[in-house]
């Protein structure tokens, strides 16, 4: 058993790098050469990266890619792309350049209020909290004025602070229950000291007052943390044309593409399976266009998932319906995003890709994202019901495969054409490769 170590953290970059190959790794200095194979040519670069974590030892790579075609509310957009996974990016492509010929996308914004709680214990009587919750409102405003004082000039902040009854659910609990509003900013940090000084407020006032009988030992503050749950940071994106002008799809035709695009969306919203699969779909393109605008892929995606539970059972984020013979697809989701602060003005590719999406203000980059996982939606559903999902992933994650068997620039070249006329399976790629050495 490998003994802990303590002060890892003060150990020179050099120092870790040596500790962690020679007791975690077989071969020690290979692993060593592969670690600084990543760092950056550019120290203050390199630098600026170590400064974002802690215990850097490397940069870790994933492909940045651009999806064209995108027309958004009458705007042409390229929308950058961070992941990893085959055919994203193709899939997000295709889809905005079918769209781009029949409307494009609109999007709605429709909300942006965002969530704190102070979550605390209180065991007495409720009307007296209430009471006292009521004489003190006014100073969880005034104690932060230091804290709100510039998101209150560029027209955001403190919204309302609310005193909920939690102890049906659990004994004793209550909670300040406030929301913000942080503009172009993601807000963590604002959100959070706001809600620090509440605290801090709560716990000052009861130790001064005289309507609670117990005064501080009434009240346990047990945290105060923002939510990532933010369903009335809401927005809407959505494509619509007349059945007819889909065309046809793979044989069959505009009416029937369309209805069993409709029924298959009808699936994922009863049956849980099918739904996890189909919004993790979405998914991929939104957190890949989250990821590259330097935000918080993971607060997006609890949130999200949340939202799809809403109704008490997990459900498609996508809608589906004919209609006066148009077909309209649609989905609504909670995003809480920034343009501003974080990695937005830190990160050199990050500022790259808010530039190429033309530097979008918060609600703005709200409409791109949701537009992503929409577009990547209607591709893997459209691929679904015709062709398969097979037939281009395969062809798609064909160099993955080719890679990995070690294929030669000139092997490549001629499986990836000979591929463009047969199905890509695994072992079709290595039969293929077999075949090609052994001629």
């Amino acid at each position: 058993m490998r003994l802990p170590i303590e002060g890892f953290s003060k150990l020179s970059k050099d120092e870790k790098i040596r500790w962690i190959a020679e007791r975690y790794t077989q071969d020690p200095e290979a692993s060593i050469s592969l670690i600084k194979t990543y760092w950056n040519d550019d120290r203050k670069l390199q630098q600026l990266h170590d400064e974002f974590i802690e215990n850097t030892l490397t940069n870790y790579y994933l492909p940045l890619g651009i999806a064209p075609n995108f027309l958004i509310d009458g705007e042409t957009y390229a929308i950058p792309m961070a992941i990893e996974e085959s055919s994203v990016v193709a899939a997000a492509s295709k889809a905005a350049k079918f769209w781009f010929s029949r409307g494009g996308f609109k999007t709605t914004v429709l909300g942006t209020e965002k969530i704190g709680q102070v979550h605390f214990m209180y065991r007495g009587d409720k009307e007296i909290l209430q009471e006292f919750f009521t004489a003190i409102k006014p100073k969880f405003f005034d104690e932060t004025t230091a804290i709100t004082k510039n998101m209150v000039a560029r027209g955001g902040g403190i919204k309302s602070v609310e005193l909920r009854d939690k102890t049906e659910e659990l004994e004793d609990y209550f909670q300040l229950h406030c929301t913000f509003d942080t503009l172009d900013a993601m807000g963590a940090n604002f959100i959070n000291s706001c809600l620090e000084q509440f605290a801090k407020t709560l716990r000052k006032e009861a130790s001064q007052s005289q309507i609670l009988p117990n005064g501080e030992e009434s009240i346990e503050v047990v945290m105060s943390i923002l939510s990532n749950y933010v369903p009335k940071c809401l927005v809407r994106a959505e494509v619509s044309c007349p059945i007819d002008d889909l065309g046809a799809a793979s044989g069959i035709s505009a009416m029937e593409f369309a209805e069993k695009m409709v029924r298959a969306v009808a699936i994922a919203n009863v049956e849980p399976h099918r739904a996890v699969t189909h919004n993790k779909g979405i998914m991929n393109g939104i957190d890949a266009v989250v990821l590259a605008t330097g935000n918080d892929f993971r607060a997006v995606e609890a949130g999200i998932h949340a939202y799809a539970a809403r109704q008490g059972s997990y459900q498609s984020l996508t809608q589906a319906r004919i209609e006066n013979g148009n077909f309209h697809f649609w989905i609504e989701i909670p995003l809480a995003l920034g343009t501003v602060g974080g990695l937005t003005s830190l990160h050199p590719l990050v500022k790259l890709a808010l530039e190429i999406l033309q530097h979008p203000n918060a609600k703005q980059l709200m409409g791109i994202v949701a537009v992503a996982g929409l577009a990547q939606n209607f591709a893997a559903v459209q691929s679904l019901v015709t062709t398969g999902i097979q037939q281009g992933h395969m062809k798609m994650h064909l160099l993955n495969i080719l890679n990995q068997l070690k294929a030669s620039d000139t092997e490549k070249k001629q499986l990836v054409e000979y591929f463009k006329k047969h199905s890509a399976t695994h072992h079709a790629v290595v039969e293929a490769l077999d075949q090609l050495r052994g001629s």
